[in-house]
């Protein structure tokens, strides 16, 4: 009797020990973001616990039944990193434990006795590998209990091979995203600088600048062809110049070109040329860029190609737009210099419009010249919110566009970031006060719609009160929470803001003074804030585009088709 009892205590300390020892390995596995130490604490416990002087884990490479040697003990004939051919059928990829001696050709290929165990490494919808494991150094069988211990652990390492397999997927994704935001913000800022460029050598040096410091690149060209004439317009560290026919060779490459390909361009390798990259401005190639390798000595990536392409692009386009102006000069230099402005000015705003989930959303800006002041746009932000933004810039022509675009800019550098719109309109406000003349101004109306869709945070800096038409209510509520225009003077206390509730039927009305100010063929009354009331409550139940142009129709007919300002409208409806 007290024999049996001493052994029943015995099993049950080793029981709790072994519970103990599963937990503490299971969360030293869990807790790890490294594969590579997930299975080799697998292995080194494994061996340990069962006196096992033989193992190896493989990792599944695949569905052809390729598996890696990823970690080794043991004498053997394989290393670590080796792959070899192992076929199971699914009901083994099934089975949580195999035995060795019901596969001998399998285990001679991976160097263990026929008395091995492999222990399936499996989540719920993959297989992940295998634990095998040769016989006790003591020749001793493994024991049910042992069995059912290992199991447990190979159980829980695959859920940690799983999330820290997931975890590097998204380090490597994050890494990523950075580099993407990283060329992102250095093309935007190259774009301002660009943007400001009319000499064709300035945009050179700018380019050369940005290889050199940006890139890291020491030696390539740039090839442009202006009317039927190639030249090299920038370059660095090249050994000699292109001849002509070096130059047509370049062109007659394939718009992403690896030099180790075979070409007819000896050039290229005199000059250790690694990579030609096309670029085409409406299809047409006219210009090529070469680099040399990289600080790093590898081959570009596809994110480098592409950046490179981004950079070569925005280069290109800067300078056809400088050759736009001279011939624009020449020929009619105001005329073609609006037509250019208000192409520039055309792609700030969002067209299509862009839609929000739960509701129904249109804009429209219509020009009294070829370029105005007034904006609108629908921007999103990371936090799955959407910014509506109205706004109407004094004056008409290219002053007012520019500084449209200038706010359009600033629209959307802030947008992503986490400040609340009183901050971000005060933040607008000083950087347009300090750095514009004191006669131009901007009415400003922004909002923000929750990620949900069920209320609006909004400021308005002295725009025109949008109206906001209550499902069941014949009244609009104005929206006019807000403090002073942009630019009028420093901002010497935080913009108001308010928080409305949106609800199903719910109609938003944003629009520029063009609207209400369009006046009569006798120029004796305006259109006024009254008839647009009336005209929207008439045509409150039809879908926003019909709305919008339910409106402008209405005021085509009040001025007989004479305007006079800009007019722009941005209606939001409620699902």
């Amino acid at each position: 009797m007290d024999k049996k009892m001493s052994l029943s205590n015995t099993e049950e300390r080793q029981s709790r020990f072994e519970l103990r020892t599963l937990l503490e390995t299971s969360r030293m596995l869990i807790e790890s973001q490294e594969p590579d130490f997930v299975l080799n604490n697998l292995l080194l416990i494994t061996m340990g616990k069962l006196l096992v002087p033989k193992g190896m884990i493989l990792i599944n490479q695949g569905p052809d039944d390729h598996y890696q040697v990823s970690k080794i003990k043991g004498k053997n004939h394989l290393n670590e990193d080796d792959t070899v051919q192992l076929s199971f059928n699914a009901e083994a990829l099934e089975t949580s434990v195999l035995e060795g001696k019901k596969y001998p050709e399998l285990m001679e290929k991976i160097g263990l006795q026929e008395e091995s165990i492999l222990f399936n490494l499996r989540t719920t919808n993959h297989h992940l590998g295998f634990l095998c494991l040769g016989p006790k150094g003591t020749k001793q069988p493994f024991t049910e209990s042992e069995l059912e211990f290992i199991e447990s652990l190979t159980i829980i390492s695959s859920v940690a091979i799983a999330n820290s397999r997931m975890f590097q997927e998204l380090r490597r994704i994050n890494r990523k995203l950075d580099r993407k935001v990283h060329d992102l913000h250095t093309l935007l800022e190259l774009s301002k600088d660009f943007n400001l460029m009319v000499d064709q050598d300035e945009i050179a040096r700018t380019f050369k600048f940005a290889m050199l410091g940006q890139m890291l690149i020491r030696t390539f060209f740039f090839v442009l062809d202006v009317e039927g004439e190639k030249s090299v317009i920038a370059s660095s560290g090249l050994k000699e110049k292109p001849s002509k026919k070096d130059i047509n060779s370049l062109f007659e490459l394939d718009d992403v070109f690896y030099c180790d390909q075979e070409h007819d361009c000896p050039f290229l390798d005199k000059n250790g040329i690694q990579l030609v990259i096309a670029l085409r401005f409406q299809n047409e190639k006219i210009g090529v860029v070469g680099v040399g390798a990289p600080a790093n000595k590898e081959e570009y990536s596809r994110e480098q190609v592409d950046f490179l392409q981004s950079l070569g692009n925005l280069a290109l386009l800067t300078i056809q737009k400088t050759l736009l102006l001279e011939e624009q000069i020449e020929k009619k230099q105001m005329e073609e210099e609006l037509n250019l402005a208000k192409t520039i000015q055309e792609g700030l705003l969002p067209s299509p419009v862009p839609q929000i989930e739960g509701f129904d959303l249109e804009g429209t800006n219509i020009s009294s010249r070829q370029v105005g002041g007034d904006y609108f746009d629908v921007v999103d932000t990371p936090d799955g919110g959407h910014i509506l933004a109205i706004a109407d810039v004094t004056g008409k022509g290219v002053p007012a566009s520019l500084l449209m675009a200038n706010l359009q800019s600033m629209l959307h550098a802030l947008a992503p970031i986490d400040i609340t719109l009183s901050q971000a309109t005060g933040s607008i406000n000083d950087i347009i006060h300090d750095n514009t003349p004191a006669d131009k101004f901007i009415t400003f109306f922004w909002g923000k719609i929750s990620s949900d869709g069920t209320y609006l945070d909004y400021v308005n800096a002295g725009h025109n009160n949008p109206l906001l038409f209550h499902k069941n209510e014949d009244e609009p509520k104005e929206l006019d929470a807000g403090g002073v225009i942009l630019g009028a003077m420093p901002t010497m206390a935080p913009y108001d803001s308010e928080r409305i509730e949106l609800k199903p039927g719910d109609l938003l009305v944003c629009y520029t003074d063009g609207v209400t100010e369009a006046m009569d063929p006798d120029q004796t009354e305006e259109y006024g804030e009254e008839r647009l009331i009336e005209c929207m409550k008439e045509n409150r139940d039809k879908s926003s585009r019909d709305i919008m142009n339910a409106v402008i129709n209405d005021i085509k007919d009040f001025s007989d088709g004479v305007q006079y300002d800009d007019i722009t409208l941005l209606i939001l409806k409620a699902n």
